[in-house]
This record gives C-alpha cells, structure tokens and sequence, in this order.
C-alpha cells in the first residue's frame, strides 16, 4: 500500500470514529424526530412558509405534517396533538435547539435554564424531549426535509396549490 493510499484510508477510519451514526431505536413510536423547515414551498404564489414534521426513528415514516406561517410554539403543539390523536403518546420527541425548544436564559435559579412553554406541555404529557447537538444527529428529518423540498414542492405545483390550507388538505 503506498502513501496515498494509507492517507485516504486513515481519513476514512478518522471520519467514521468523529461521526458515529446513532443506532435507530427499535420501536414505531418511542422517538419521533421533529423539525421546522422555512422555504418557499409554493415557489412564489404566496409568501415562504413553514413546513413542521414528525418523523419516526424507527421506521423513517412521515407520521405527522403541516404547513405553518412561521416555526412556532402553537405550531409545533398543534402537530403534537395531532400526533398523540393518530398514533398515542411517543416515549421521546427529538429536535434541534431552536428556542422553541430549549430556552437559554439564565434568570433562575442555580443556572438551570427554565422551560419553554413546548418542553412544560411535554413535560406533563410525560413525554422526553431530547435536543440534538448538531443538524447531523437529527439526520433523517433533515433528509426528509431535503427530499420534500424538492418533490412535494413540484407536486404542489403540479395540483394548483397555492395556499397553506389547501397544502395541509393535501397532506392529509
């Protein structure tokens, strides 16, 4: 094996010890991961919007979906409820660190941040909220959310969608 060869294979073994892949967890419905994706879905016929989704670990099944204005806290609770309806109550909801999720102010006590209203509500639901450290770890919604920009926005295109209520519709 000359030089170049050992080199690349050093950085090939260098990059799967940094980046270990998160083994899915074995069960439909112990951990959904959730993201908020801002794009403009509807190329132009109406203002970039916010599309919310919920996807099992397990599985990589879209389980819950919809267009909202903007990635807020009503947002996300409407698609937890909407979740909770269709499948029951996850064991685990895993997200990124968007402030929806975990607060980071420091006015409380022994510096423990307080809640966000999202984390409180999960909370009583007795569901765990997990937030990821980077986009990477949270790989399959962001893949996902990578494919549907581009085939959902086309089929949007295609059946003369153009506003959010007729997506959501859609959707269902």
């Amino acid at each position: 094996m000359d030089g170049g060869s050992r080199l690349v294979e050093w950085a090939l073994q260098k990059a799967c010890e940094d980046h270990q892949t998160r083994q899915r967890r074995p069960r439909f419905g112990e951990l959904v991961q959730i993201d908020g994706s801002p794009h403009d879905w509807f190329e132009g016929r109406r203002a970039k919007c916010c599309f919310l989704v919920f996807i099992d670990d397990a599985t990589s099944k879209i389980v819950t979906a919809r267009f909202e204005e903007t990635e807020t806290t009503f947002g996300y609770m409407r698609c937890v409820q909407e979740h909770i309806e269709t499948y029951g109550r996850p064991l685990s909801y895993y997200s990124d660190r968007h402030s929806i999720f975990k607060t980071t102010r420091k006015d409380c006590f022994d510096g423990v941040f307080k809640e966000t209203q999202l984390h409180r509500a999960l909370k009583e639901l007795d569901i765990e909220l997990i937030c990821a450290h980077s986009p990477q770890a949270k790989g399959r919604v962001e893949r996902a959310n990578n494919t549907l920009q581009n085939r959902l926005v086309k089929e949007m295109r295609l059946r003369g969608i153009s506003s959010i209520e007729a997506a959501n519709a859609y959707l269902r």
